[in-house]
């Protein structure tokens, strides 16, 4: 009887270690997500700058493109905090997690880019 009772203990923590391991990957599939809707505003504010750079007053186009980079930059930095809590908290056991501070990394990387964009559209005048 002990014997089974151990065995089944054994397959019950393996379950549990492979449920936090398929949570792990879970969360890595949402962070992605979120951070291709952060793309998303990019492309958005992007393509609104470039169909009406030509509005007047001149600032109403780049305004508009400015809100939804710093949307962006803010789905960035949500995302990454809320998979950095999830990682934070669970085990890999048989995955290879992708680790917290891999995911700031995307997010500072994308933020920094995001940036450099709101800023190119502020300063660059491209005479078409």
């Amino acid at each position: 009887m002990d014997i089974e009772k151990d065995d089944r203990e054994d397959l019950a923590e393996d379950r549990t270690e492979l449920a936090e391991d398929r949570t792990l990957l879970a969360n890595e599939r949402t962070f992605a997500g979120w951070m291709r809707t952060g793309l998303s505003c990019v492309a958005i504010g992007l393509g609104f700058h470039a169909l009406f750079n030509r509005m007047e007053p001149e600032w109403v186009p780049k305004a508009i493109a400015t809100a939804f980079l710093l949307v962006a930059i803010f789905v960035f930095h949500a995302a990454t905090r809320r998979a950095c809590r999830v990682t934070d908290r669970l085990d890999a056991h048989m995955v290879t997690a992708f680790g917290a501070m891999n995911l700031r990394v995307i997010a500072w990387t994308m933020s920094a880019a995001t940036l450099l964009l709101i800023g190119a559209i502020w300063v660059l005048t491209i005479g078409w």
